[in-house]
């Protein structure tokens, strides 16, 4: 399949910004999204950005999560969280939303469809989307037995791929619930295998093909980080040895 982001431009990523940082020139007009590299909540609103080919429009900020400079609460985000966006002089926050937000304010292609039961599916899937994220960060520190803690999770989503027929991702064609799922399956695919010796897409056709389709996305391909610093990261956090 071709690639399916358009406008795509291969940017040169900017430094992380952390305490020892001056601000940029805040609410002077310029849009500005504040991620982190390797949050992957923020990594869904850099992906939508990219492929409606913003990268001009909006600018990226990243800040170190481990030593995050202090105006970013004080003067940007009083959650001092990634995502966030600078825009039209206000802030906004939470991925899920800034995703939409993304889509409906700014041009580019649209990354919902105007068909209404591709949008009502749509929403089940972004709210399932945390429930997913639970049982998976449960399992990485679970001594049971892993196919009955995630595998009915894993082939919710198998299913939920063979809903349309009319292309290979969740809605048929590449749309914000990729993006909503994309950053979750590069680090859990990873932890899984390497770790817990799970493979997501044993017996999941819909999903290997996804995994597959979804790196052919340039938008995606952009934001993607290193396995070994992923795998290196989630162990730190989860205690795993």
């Amino acid at each position: 399949m071709a690639t399916l982001s358009s406008g795509f431009v291969k940017e040169v990523l900017p430094p992380v910004l952390d305490s020892t940082s001056s601000p940029p020139n805040l609410f002077d007009g310029t849009t500005r999204l504040y991620v982190s590299y390797i949050c992957p909540y923020a990594q869904r609103t850099w992906i939508a950005r990219n492929f409606k080919g913003l990268q001009e429009k909006i600018k990226l900020v990243p800040i170190d999560l481990q030593n995050r400079p202090s105006w970013y609460k004080e003067k940007v985000y009083p959650g001092n969280k990634v995502p966030s966006l600078e825009h039209n002089n206000e802030v906004k926050g939470e991925s899920l939303d800034l995703i939409k937000y993304i889509d409906e304010q700014f041009e580019g292609p649209a990354l919902l469809p105007d068909d209404p039961a591709k949008r009502q599916f749509a929403e089940e899937l972004f709210s399932y989307s945390d429930t997913f994220n639970l049982v998976n960060y449960k399992a990485f520190t679970s001594t049971g037995d892993l196919e009955k803690e995630i595998g009915p999770a894993y082939d919710k989503i198998d299913d939920a791929l063979s809903k349309f027929d009319d292309g290979p991702f969740f809605l048929g064609q590449f749309s914000l619930v990729d993006i909503a799922y994309a950053p979750f399956f590069e680090r859990f695919q990873n932890f899984l295998l390497e770790v817990k010796k799970y493979d997501i897409t044993k017996g999941r056709p819909k999903l290997d093909l996804w995994i597959k389709e979804l790196n052919n996305i340039d938008a995606y391909t952009q934001t993607r980080r290193d396995p070994q610093e992923l795998l290196a990261i989630t162990k730190k956090r989860f205690g795993v040895a």
